[in-house]
């Protein structure tokens, strides 16, 4: 298997990505910086999947997942801790259902759903283009293509 030194490379994928509309200007942030960098990495089809909330991020994946239509997935979103015990729910359902997801679909999923203390700490995770910091969602297109590479390895034995 190849070193985590290797060049990555996304050249000819197929992507969906699963974006909440629920913290709308953290999530657009992520998915732009995810689509900038499935193009440098030679995507060939990226539709964008748009959901209410995190919440509904595992179902939307799961038909996504036995579509066929995907070689990966990337699941975009963001939880804010509020001041009640919902952050915890809602945290441990999205993922636990996109674990669920790409075990028994055998597809590879990147986890980009950010889970916060505070819209200030979501911000510092979803840098524009040019804004120094990271942006998950472009680290999350990186994930992808690496787990392809890897899977296509695995599955031919090599």
């Amino acid at each position: 298997m190849e070193n985590s030194e290797t060049r990555l490379s996304g050249q000819g994928l197929r992507v969906g990505i699963i974006v909440a509309r629920f913290n709308h200007m953290i999530t657009l942030r992520l998915l732009n910086g995810c689509r900038e960098r499935l193009n440098e990495l030679g995507a060939t089809e990226m539709d964008e999947i748009w959901v209410p909330g995190a919440f509904e991020i595992p179902l939307a994946a799961q038909e996504a997942a036995v579509s066929g239509r995907y070689d990966a997935l990337v699941a975009i979103g963001v939880v804010i801790r509020g001041g009640t015990p919902h952050f915890d729910y809602v945290c441990r359902a999205v993922t636990d259902g996109v674990r669920e997801v790409g075990m028994s679909a055998r597809i590879p999923i990147a986890f980009c759903v950010l889970t916060t203390d505070n819209v200030h700490q979501a911000l510092e995770r979803a840098v524009r283009e040019g804004e120094s910091g990271t942006n998950k969602g472009a680290e999350a297109a990186d994930c992808v293509a690496e787990m392809c590479s890897l899977l296509g390895q695995i599955r031919k034995g090599n």
